[in-house]
């Protein structure tokens, strides 16, 4: 059975493969939709909480690339023209809370 540590090296090991860092362009069709969700989905998995523990993944990779992630969910929510109407569902949610 692999430890923690051993999983962390596999990730480690795999995100280092050469091409890794390499850009690709995906011509993608999603629906508005889909990217309020999307968007919704990098934010809650950047942004562990309380006794939420981050995945072996998430912990293994550097601060440069999840914020190019997060770039990445806002660049999603601009071009589907969605960033104000995201801005007031974060803002409704948060008031529920």
């Amino acid at each position: 059975m692999m430890t923690t540590n051993d999983v962390a090296k596999v990730f480690d090991t795999v995100l280092s493969i050469p091409g890794m860092n390499d850009v690709v362009k995906i011509d993608l069709k999603i629906s508005r939709k889909n990217v309020l969700l999307l968007n919704h989905v990098i934010e809650r998995g950047l942004s562990a909480k309380g006794n939420d523990k981050p995945s072996i993944l998430m912990s293994s990779i550097q601060e440069e690339n999840l914020q190019e992630l997060k770039l990445f969910g806002e660049e999603c929510l601009q071009k589907a023209g969605l960033i104000e109407l995201s801005e007031k569902l974060s803002v409704l949610g948060d008031t529920i809370k």
